[in-house]
């Protein structure tokens, strides 16, 4: 499954590209894409497990960029 979300508060390209690179290294993610232009994230997974893997990310993102927000 691949599906966009907003994100909110996203401060900089720099914390975009961090953001990216650490949510591609979690356990289920097939493919992720973070742009700060458009303060959109793209994320790919099975779709069995989706669910969770969006919760992991949301709490990776919270804990890299306490300001930024996945919006749902």
């Amino acid at each position: 499954m691949k599906k966009k979300f907003k994100l909110d508060e996203i401060d900089c390209a720099n914390c975009a590209a961090k953001l990216e690179t650490a949510i591609r290294k979690l356990p289920g993610v097939d493919a992720a894409a973070v742009s700060f232009l458009t303060q959109k994230m793209t994320l790919e997974a099975a779709d069995d497990v989706f669910e969770d893997v969006l919760d992991r990310v949301d709490a990776l993102i919270r804990k890299l960029e306490p300001d930024c927000r996945v919006v749902r």
